[in-house]
């Protein structure tokens, strides 16, 4: 059966991940006959080669034992080799890709194998590939959705078809096809697209995505899906006391927006929600205080962890989690101009508390005030996760491997560590100190938005400042993660959709049906 087709026929990916040509992934209890493109087979360590790989050596005379010996090829775990394909068989390449000892390879190593076949494939120019696997059914359904990860890209706008990738079509061979389908559809496919939806949200410039069209575009890509959706406008948000967001949003032609998506997966619909909250700025010039122009045009970026925010309670929907979950995406474009915000201007926030605007290009903070409050007052969470591209400085401390983790709670903050390290979207915890708050301290307000020393700490008290000691919360910063500028084996240079998987892991390990 052709997966990707029967979901587009019940109308789940249409408007998701379709920027490129989507990727026909299919399951076989044996390989489809007469087959062409690339075969891919696997190599485990000291060269050993598996069962598929051995009959195709027997169908080619040896050339594959041949071709191991020598290149030195080891079948080290996620290692390759790419070889033209000998008399004997229909395809044009044999991919040999390394499993290292048996039972080493972890879900997002079998994730990474997906995604860097995939890679390989267009690199050599195929529409087809085969990938034989020998191994369990779960895992050929986790290469499934390495292969959608790494076959991504966005070329909506791009008019030369050779920019494209290639593959179109990709078939799965193995004994136990039937429950690595079911797998797949039930628990990663729509995880994969969610991941895609976010990225394809980052990826659009800033004159198409906007707070308005964020709410188009996201409302689009939920279609079909069990949420229930609610946008505040700037009525609404005066009405509420939203000072903080309206403020940033002022200058702007674009007024800001927020959007609430609401789950109620549980047996008990009456059970407290998770919460996730993003930061939208779908773009930041600065405000008043301006940017530099050096890379300025990746601050159509700065709405990543409102993308992410909606895109996790959509993975959540889509597979069914037996969670209520609520996804908000606090939504402005930070701009100069006439009506903009001033540095030292006094908002007040929902929450009645107000603050001394220290810098225009602070903005993140603002909008988070509003949202994480609306969030814990309307919905009462048990966890409450917000995620922004916050701040230069958490780049600067952990490079492009981490984003920051911060949170006034051990347990939340080892859930979060261990869902990064199975998703490998890892976390870095960082310090909330009551010292980090006082630099905040304002002559006229509740809080000054900037303050000195350790500039992610500062921006994640900020946010703290109007959460309940006792809400379970996190604060992630990944200000280093939602743009990457190379090439990974599940993302290609641009938009990650990161925090997406390691949130839906956070939730399946800990959260769901509890």
């Amino acid at each position: 059966m052709t997966l990707t087709k029967g979901l587009l026929a019940a109308g789940l990916l249409t408007l998701v991940g379709m920027n490129a040509q989507a990727t026909e992934i299919s399951f076989h209890a044996q390989s489809p006959a007469k087959q062409t493109g690339a075969i891919a087979v696997a190599v485990g360590a000291n060269d050993t080669l598996s069962l598929s790989a051995a009959n195709l050596d027997a169908l080619t005379g040896g050339a594959i034992s041949k071709a191991v010996a020598i290149s030195g090829f080891d079948g080290d775990l996620k290692s390759m080799r790419v070889m033209t394909a000998p008399v004997g068989t229909a395809y044009d390449h044999i991919i040999l890709y390394g499993t290292g000892e048996s039972g080493s390879a972890s879900d997002f190593n079998l994730l990474e194998i997906g995604g860097h076949l995939a890679q390989k494939a267009n690199g050599l120019g195929v529409t087809s590939l085969t990938i034989e696997v020998d191994t369990h059914a779960e895992d050929a359904a986790r290469m499934a959705m390495g292969v959608d990860l790494g076959n991504y890209q966005f070329n909506k706008y791009m008019s030369d078809t050779d920019r494209h990738n290639s593959l179109v079509n990709v078939s799965f061979s193995l004994d136990d096809a039937a429950n690595a389908e079911d797998f797949f559809a039930k628990e990663l496919s729509g995880v994969a697209d969610s991941v895609m939806m976010a990225r394809d949200l980052v990826s659009e410039p800033a004159n198409v995505i906007y707070p308005e069209t964020f709410v188009d575009h996201a409302r689009a890509s939920l279609k079909g899906l069990p949420v229930k959706i609610k946008v505040l406008d700037v009525s609404d948000m005066t009405k509420l006391g939203m000072g903080a967001i309206l403020g940033v949003g002022k200058g702007s032609v674009h007024p800001p927006r927020m959007m609430i998506v609401t789950y109620m997966g549980a047996d008990d619909k009456d059970e407290a929600p998770v919460a996730f909250v993003g930061k939208g700025i779908t773009f930041d010039t600065g405000g008043i205080d301006i940017k530099g122009s050096n890379n300025l045009w990746a601050m159509k970026g700065d709405m990543a962890g409102a993308a992410t925010a909606i895109a996790t309670v959509r993975a959540l929907a889509s597979r069914g989690a037996k969670v209520n979950a609520v996804g908000i995406a606090a939504l402005a474009e930070n701009m100069p101009g006439g009506r903009a915000q001033h540095p030292g201007d006094v908002v007040t926030t929902m929450s009645g508390k107000t603050i001394d605007v220290g810098n225009t290009d602070a903005e993140g903070r603002l909008v988070l005030a509003d949202g994480v409050f609306y969030a814990q007052e309307k919905f009462s969470p048990r966890l409450l996760v917000d995620v922004a591209t916050l701040t230069g400085s958490v780049r600067r401390a952990l490079g492009d491997e981490y984003a920051g983790l911060f949170s006034r709670h051990d347990a939340l903050a080892q859930q979060l560590l261990a869902a990064g390290e199975k998703t490998g979207e890892e976390l870095w915890r960082l310090p909330l100190h009551p010292n980090h708050l006082k630099t905040m301290k304002s002559d006229i307000a509740d809080i000054k938005s900037t303050g000195t020393g350790p500039g992610a700490s500062v921006g994640a008290q900020a946010i703290g400042f109007f959460v309940d000691e006792d809400v379970n919360w996190a604060h992630l910063d990944i200000a280093g993660k939602g743009l990457i500028s190379a090439n990974t084996p599940i993302a290609v240079k641009g938009a990650t959709g990161y925090a997406v998987r390691l949130l839906d892991q956070l939730i399946r390990d800990h959260y769901e049906g509890q």
